[in-house]
């Protein structure tokens, strides 16, 4: 059976509800994985997602100017950023604290991500990442994959942690700012709450990875030089 392969299609059809097997592409999921796709619509009835989704749904909607495009008054066009996003979300689901697991290396922006979001009227436990405090070699990491001098300590992070601790106060959702590729993973595997991110960390960008997708000047760096 082939592969899914969305980011290859040429035309976009699901999204506009076309599903036609003579249209959509070889590779598309509604030729080749029906019985999921089936089994996944109803899924959206149950648990946490019959909670989450109509939410998330409303934030997406919320954040256009979609009464002024609705009533045909003007196009349509963002109106919140991300921020805002996460605050108005947590607020629709009645949620008075949330969770934050940053980055040490961003705790100008996670202090600012928290200032907002407390005058949202949220209440925001954080955690940084260097919180456990102990040498990477603690947390089984070889000495020679320190970034400095393999000879001396050198404080891991540790994103366990991080969602023990929040898991701890119980938060109703967390957010992620900046935690490493890898990092990341470990701490929404460990969090008992719904995990979205507000920033990922991409130290070359100034976080903001997009821009190596666009920019020929880091082809070199973003895949093997031709």
């Amino acid at each position: 059976m082939a592969i899914p392969q969305c980011a290859k299609c040429p035309g976009r059809f699901c999204a506009r509800g076309n599903t036609d097997p003579d249209v959509v592409p070889a590779f598309c999921p509604q030729r080749n994985y029906q019985e999921v796709i089936k089994s996944s619509v109803g899924k959206y009835r149950d648990g946490e997602a019959r909670l989450l989704y109509p939410v998330s749904t409303m934030t997406e909607r919320d954040a256009y100017n979609w009464q002024e495009a609705r009533g045909g008054k003007a196009p349509i066009r963002p109106v919140r950023p991300r921020i805002r996003e996460v605050a108005e979300f947590a607020k629709a689901l009645g949620f008075k604290r949330i969770g934050l697991a940053f980055c040490s290396g961003l705790a100008d922006e996670a202090a600012r991500a928290v200032a907002i979001l407390e005058r949202n009227g949220l209440e925001v436990a954080s955690v940084m990442c260097k919180c456990v405090a102990v040498d990477k070699e603690v947390l089984g990491v070889p000495a020679e994959y320190k970034i400095g001098d393999p000879t001396k300590p050198e404080v891991g992070c540790s994103p366990i942690t991080q969602a023990l601790v929040l898991n701890a106060v119980d938060t109703g959702f967390n957010v992620i700012v900046g935690l490493c590729v890898g990092h990341d993973m470990l701490f929404t595997r460990n969090s008992k709450s719904p995990v979205t991110t507000l920033v990922v960390k991409d130290r070359f960008t100034g976080h903001n990875p997009v821009a190596s997708l666009y920019t020929g000047y880091h082809r070199g760096l973003v895949a093997p030089a031709d």
